[in-house]
């Protein structure tokens, strides 16, 4: 019943919230942004990024969205930059605008695809952007290991799993499914 008076994220956010309080959300003037599911994702995920950003960004001059292009591209090479839009769920303009400071910057290049003229794919550049990949990420490893250090390994198996239980919700709900 109630799932068919509110869309999709506020639905959401009721349930989190009455699971957090035990009490319904009633009005604007209630509304705890503090307890708002994606209030909170966002405030952890600028956290850690600026954690890890604070370890790279004097030293080799990349933003933490040059940074989450230069891990995509790590793991899936030559992806277009609306691909690394998708795989990042990051707004395309902020994309478009890392993709051309980080080819300024000689730490990617883009390659026309021979199968697909129209298609430009980006790849990390084998010396200056390999090297600082290979240098943030251990850094963004230790960051991860020593935040996960806090959590039980129940904890943390959970964490994951709801994790990806809400990653599913909030793309079915985005495509309206």
């Amino acid at each position: 019943m109630l799932r068919g008076l509110l869309a999709g994220e506020q639905y959401i956010s009721y349930i989190c919230n009455y699971m957090q309080t035990g009490k319904p959300m009633s009005s604007t003037e209630n509304f705890d942004l503090e307890q708002f599911l994606p209030y909170r994702l966002s405030v952890l995920a600028n956290t850690v990024s600026q954690g890890i950003a604070a370890s790279y960004r004097d030293e080799h001059g990349i933003s933490v969205t040059e940074w989450r292009i230069l891990a995509v591209l790590g793991r899936y090479p030559g992806l277009t930059a609306s691909e690394v839009t998708d795989r990042t769920a990051m707004d395309k303009v902020a994309i478009h605008r890392g993709v051309k400071s980080l080819l300024e910057k000689k730490l990617l290049l883009r390659e026309t695809d021979p199968a697909d003229r129209r298609r430009q794919c980006l790849l990390i550049t084998p010396g200056k952007g390999r090297t600082v990949l290979s240098k943030v990420i251990p850094r963004a490893e230790r960051l991860e290991r020593l935040l996960m250090e806090t959590l039980t390994p129940e904890e943390a198996k959970s964490f994951f799993q709801t994790l990806e239980k809400l990653q599913k919700a909030a793309v079915e709900l985005n495509t309206g499914r």
